[in-house]
């Protein structure tokens, strides 16, 4: 299972590319935290090269320099302005955090401890009529990826070992039957692992390319299309990042078409993705 993440090594060969064009107007609101703890928003747009629009910021989101992990945070539209909410790691803690300064709406919310070994975090909202699920997901630094059932509190919902080379993922398709994240590795090759919402947790891990994916230390996706889904990787050294249209998962005769380099910078220590209220969030990228 997970433990073929282990073996991935650095491979010479490009990464393959579609030379089909994206769909339309395919985008996504890349979303940041600042060091001095603001939330910002942008629009990254598909094309060749793609573009990003100007970002704007919420400041006093969060506590400066505090925040090392953020979820996707969800927007809700309000006729006060939009209620934003998601969670986050502060340190060895996990939060939720709700807020529309418009509206009065100010709620931190401390789930737990012992998340100071974690180096990333993501939850994972399916409803569509009777099904449903809600589960969050961490990966710690010892490889293993950890899964909870989420709602007043997080209950353990099993584990898997062997995820230790992966370097940044991303959720890419979430379905009554399964959720799964693309993951990159360190020594540069990019899977999807599916994890059925069945008991014991036993994910299905794929490789997609064998190489050249090492470069990016943060992971955005958003769907494009109805099965597709636009990925944004971000060089953390060099502040920039390449956006991808990736076609529906295949193992590795996904297509990927690379749009190249978008034209902006991204300076901030966390990274995530901006979605819909959970019931609208349609990722169905595998």
């Amino acid at each position: 299972m997970g433990s073929v993440l282990l073996a991935a090594g650095v491979m010479p060969a490009a990464a393959q590319a579609s030379a089909s064009s994206p769909r339309a107007a395919c985008s996504m609101l890349a979303g940041s935290v600042t060091s001095a703890g603001a939330q910002t928003t942008a629009k990254v747009t598909a094309g060749t090269p793609p573009t990003m629009s100007n970002p704007t910021s919420e400041a006093g989101v969060f506590p400066a320099g505090a925040v090392r992990l953020s979820s996707t945070f969800e927007s809700e539209p309000n006729v006060a302005g939009a209620d934003s909410s998601g969670y986050v790691v502060e340190g060895d803690a996990l939060y939720y955090r709700m807020y529309n300064f418009n509206a009065g709406i100010n709620l931190t919310q401390r789930v737990g401890g012992g998340w100071s070994k974690f180096n990333a975090l993501e939850l994972a909202h399916y409803q569509q009529g009777k099904a449903t699920h809600w589960m969050g997901y961490g990966l710690r630094n010892d490889g293993t990826l950890l899964r909870w059932t989420v709602g007043k509190t997080w209950k353990s919902a099993g584990s898997a070992t062997g995820f230790g080379s992966v370097k940044a993922m991303a959720l890419i398709s979430k379905t009554a039957k399964y959720d799964t994240f693309l993951a990159n590795t360190r020594g540069g090759a990019l899977y999807t692992i599916r994890i059925p919402v069945t008991s014991p947790m036993k994910p299905i891990v794929t490789k997609i390319r064998p190489g050249t994916w090492q470069g990016f230390e943060s992971l955005v996706a958003e769907k494009c299309g109805n099965y597709g889904t636009l990925l944004l990787g971000i060089d953390k050294e060099t502040q920039t990042a390449n956006l991808y249209a990736i076609g529906h998962a295949n193992g590795p005769t996904t297509v990927i078409n690379s749009l190249g380099k978008v034209k902006a910078t991204f300076p901030n220590p966390v990274n995530f993705r901006w979605g819909p209220v959970y019931f609208a969030d349609s990722l169905n990228g595998d």
